[in-house]
């Protein structure tokens, strides 16, 4: 009998008040308006090959969320987010383990960026 999780695909939510002004903001951090808008109000970017984050206006849980996005190289991300215009924060380390450096979106969302060690 199998046990435990059997997952295909991972979606991080996202919630926002204002989301034509965040869906501008995350396209500048991402670099690519999203690859989908199913519906007014929500709007997704494919990050990885089965991983999704999805933008999505529901001003009851905006600014409460938090993202984690793993990249190869921390130091050449945090690089591209500063010729964008944002201001990511130090870089955090975890001995042996990770570095993470988190930048907030205008309502007070968390996207972290970590690199494996």
């Amino acid at each position: 009998m199998p046990s435990g999780l059997n997952a295909d695909s991972v979606c991080a939510v996202i919630s926002v008040v204002d989301f034509q002004a965040a869906q501008t903001w995350y396209s500048t951090l991402f670099g690519r308006a999203p690859d989908l808008v199913p519906v007014d109000g929500v709007a997704e970017w494919k990050l990885a090959e089965n991983a999704w984050l999805q933008l999505g206006e529901d001003p009851e849980r905006a600014g409460k969320s938090t993202v984690v996005i793993g990249v190869r190289d921390l130091a050449e991300q945090l690089e591209v987010i500063r010729s964008a215009g944002f201001a990511p924060g130090e870089i955090e380390t975890i001995p042996e383990l990770i570095r993470m450096s988190t930048i907030l979106d205008p309502e007070g969302n968390a996207v972290n960026f970590f690199e494996e060690l």
